[in-house]
């Protein structure tokens, strides 16, 4: 018998999913890795501006990998940059550097797996990013100790970097850049300013919207996990600000983070990803934090595709916003309203205009995407540069 299964089928999607990252998990464990760094190893430690030093962080590496040969490269940006990145690879040829440390959040290790694919790379090493990392053959092994809880990059093997010159925020993905591990410490989260710990709050939400906010496939494992995930997520955000150094919150908060984007509960079920490569080009355009332009898109865009979204729409009002009452038009009224009011509570504004953009930014972004062949977006690949103008002016 032949089954015949077309795209938009109400079934779990085959899958195979396969995590190799090995995360170490508590207080006190950055000085657990020289233990996990291979024997003889010569060590780029990467990391990015003063935070991790003012913190007392690299000096624990430092002390744990005592016994290594290590050169530093300090100096990664927030939304990494191309340029560089490639500096790091000049570094790694002239020190014959053989393993890389990543010290930092998502920008960090977004920037070490770019660097780790491009030591290996034999050609342009922007074609990583233009190809979305079909290219990528191998990369240098390398492990991560997370300072900040958000992108879940720390156990992916996805990364986004920016070239500053080219106007250009591009995504890749590769198996060849998986960590090899990752060391989450919640107490160096501990004297994060609000604004991080806010903008993690939001990028996590979010990673979990795009893959659970789609149409039904009767994926009652990961509907469930996402969903709880979400909860999570709006009941420890606003007391992560209130209350810093509680344990029990950021560590949550620090493995709430890491699982909404390793794979696990994306798998089997049809993905969105709409939100984010609008919300790359706002990055793009003028510097804003990731997350807080992923606030900005993402009200906008469900109530846009409020039809298609339908069913996901009153699941995610009922199961994670507790909305059963009324028609189904005010239950999906009120759940974006709530998604919107969320990311309020955190001290993120979710307007276009909030952040200086109006109409010729909007065709800045529009024509980017168009340029970056961001063309066929969302679950459907349905949406254009034009749907998304017609969204970008519905969250002015």
């Amino acid at each position: 018998m032949v089954v015949v299964r077309k795209r938009g089928s109400k079934e779990v999607h085959n899958f195979t999913f396969q995590n190799p990252t090995r995360i170490v998990f508590g207080e006190g464990r950055i000085g657990e890795v020289g233990g996990l760094v291979p024997p003889d190893s010569k060590v780029l430690l990467i990391y990015g501006g003063g935070s991790a030093e003012k913190t007392g962080v690299l000096n624990q590496v430092r002390r744990a990998l005592a016994d290594f040969h290590v050169v530093e490269f300090g100096g990664i940006e927030p939304n990494p940059r191309y340029a560089t990145a490639m500096k790091a690879v000049e570094v790694i040829a002239q020190e014959g550097i053989d393993f890389l440390l990543a010290v930092g959040g998502g920008s960090v290790i977004d920037a070490t797996k770019f660097i780790a694919a491009a030591t290996n790379h034999h050609g342009d090493r922007w074609e990583i990013l233009t190809s979305r990392g079909a290219v990528v053959k191998s990369a240098l092994p390398f492990g991560t100790i997370l300072t900040l809880p958000a992108t879940g990059s720390e156990m992916n093997s996805g990364a986004v970097i920016t070239h500053e010159e080219n106007g250009a925020k591009l995504p890749f993905l590769s198996p060849h850049c998986y960590p090899l591990f990752s060391v989450l410490d919640p107490t160096v989260t501990y004297t994060l300013p609000p604004r991080q710990i806010a903008n993690g709050v939001a990028d996590a939400f979010v990673h979990v919207i795009e893959q659970y906010l789609t149409y039904p496939v009767g994926a009652r494992v990961q509907d469930g996990f996402a969903e709880s995930l979400m909860r999570i997520l709006i009941d420890l955000g606003p007391i992560a600000l209130d209350r810093p150094t509680d344990y029990e919150v950021r560590a949550n908060l620090m493995w709430t983070a890491t699982l909404a984007l390793n794979g696990l509960i994306g798998a089997g079920v049809p993905h969105d990803w709409a939100s984010h490569m609008i919300a790359h080009e706002i990055t793009a355009l003028n510097d804003t934090d990731h997350a807080r332009t992923l606030a900005v898109v993402l009200p906008a865009l469900l109530d846009d595709q409020r039809g298609p979204k339908r069913e996901k729409l009153l699941q995610y009002a009922t199961n994670v916003w507790g909305i059963s009452g009324g028609t189904e038009e005010a239950r999906i009224d009120a759940v974006i309203n709530a998604t919107r009011n969320f990311f309020e509570t955190l001290g993120i504004k979710t307007r276009l205009s909030d952040y200086g953009i109006y109409g010729e930014g909007i065709e800045h972004i529009v024509a980017a995407l168009q340029r970056h062949g961001m063309t066929e977006l969302g679950e459907h690949r349905a949406l254009t540069p034009a749907d998304a103008r017609r969204i970008l002016e519905r969250a002015q």
